[in-house]
């Protein structure tokens, strides 16, 4: 394993790029972007929208949904990490 997939979806709604639309703004029209992402090998792994977008609204929309995914995953890493720490310790591979 290489990297963490972490997934975001972002929208826009009345002129506001947002993200992680709640079912109220996801059900206002507006456009709606779902990106999965490879963080650390910056790769795409998923790119998907539901309705046409203006360019410089896509790119405000993507960029948002690209830095909710990295920050799922550094969250999503963190938590790994000190679950990985607590197994370890549980079962005696690391003392203290």
């Amino acid at each position: 394993m290489r990297d963490i997939v972490a997934s975001c979806a972002s929208g826009y709604l009345n002129n506001t790029p947002l993200l992680d639309l709640n079912y109220l703004e996801d059900s206002g029209g507006g456009p709606d972007v779902t990106i999965a992402l490879l963080p650390k090998l910056d790769k795409i792994t998923l790119l998907q929208m539901d309705a046409k977008l203006p360019l410089e609204m896509f790119e405000k929309v993507f960029e948002l949904g690209n830095k909710g995914c990295v920050a799922i995953a550094n969250y999503m890493r963190n938590v790994l990490l000190e679950n990985t720490k607590d197994l370890a310790f549980a079962r005696g591979v690391v003392k203290v």
